[in-house]
């Protein structure tokens, strides 16, 4: 079954839209939108260059598809045929575009398409049960193949985002150390002219001192 249904805009990570209702049937479905959110960073961010892909996830799979700077995920059962997941994709891709296209790239605020939820729903009822004629003949229709379409699992998908998230962090945190390092440095250095030339500069003092007050005496 399907369980979860989200749409981001890929070149920031801004979620547009997304089944209101879904997860409720599922243990830690927080957990999930938390997973695909990490997906869609790491699509903005160009780690996941794939345009179709099937990423597996403990029970479940995330099936998405990317169509115009936007990508449509679904997270459904293992058990759940691939074919249909990505047809399910394929409608709602047709109709955000169609009712929602022109106005995607100037969308500001996440779910600013929210109320696209309504057709979300309605499709989703379709694509649930497996044995409906209308899906038996989807399943057979060898116009819409998708065996070539690569599964991963999620770790080794977010955890390429993770460890270029971790040299990011090491690299900005070497940054400021480095920073640090050569301000301590500044410091020393100046102390040690100091130390250096106050001594020298204390005789010339008392000396322009001295020669100030003879001269003013006479």
């Amino acid at each position: 079954m399907v369980k979860l249904t989200m749409i981001a805009r890929v070149t920031d990570g801004l979620p547009l839209a997304e089944g209101l209702d879904d997860g409720r049937d599922i243990p830690d479905a927080d957990f999930y939108k938390q997973q695909a959110k990490s997906l869609f960073k790491n699509l903005s961010m160009g780690q996941i260059e794939a345009s179709r892909m099937s990423v597996e996830t403990g029970p479940y799979i995330f099936h998405y598809i990317i169509e115009g700077r936007v990508c449509y995920l679904t997270m459904c059962d293992r058990s759940y045929p691939k074919k249909l997941a990505f047809q399910y994709l394929e409608d709602l891709k047709n109709e955000f575009e169609r009712v929602n296209g022109s106005q995607i790239e100037t969308a500001a605020r996440p779910y600013a398409f929210i109320k696209f939820d309504t057709f979300i729903q309605k499709t989703k009822k379709l694509y649930q049960d497996t044995r409906t004629q209308r899906n038996i003949t989807k399943l057979n229709d060898e116009l819409y193949e998708v065996h070539q379409i690569m599964t991963r699992n999620v770790q080794e998908v977010l955890g390429v985002g993770e460890k270029l998230d971790q040299v990011s962090q090491m690299s900005s945190r070497l940054t400021s150390e480095s920073r640090i390092y050569a301000d301590k440095a500044r410091d020393l250095n100046r102390q040690a002219l100091i130390r250096k030339w106050a001594p020298v500069a204390i005789v010339i003092g008392v000396v322009t001192l001295l020669f100030w007050a003879k001269n003013k005496i006479w």
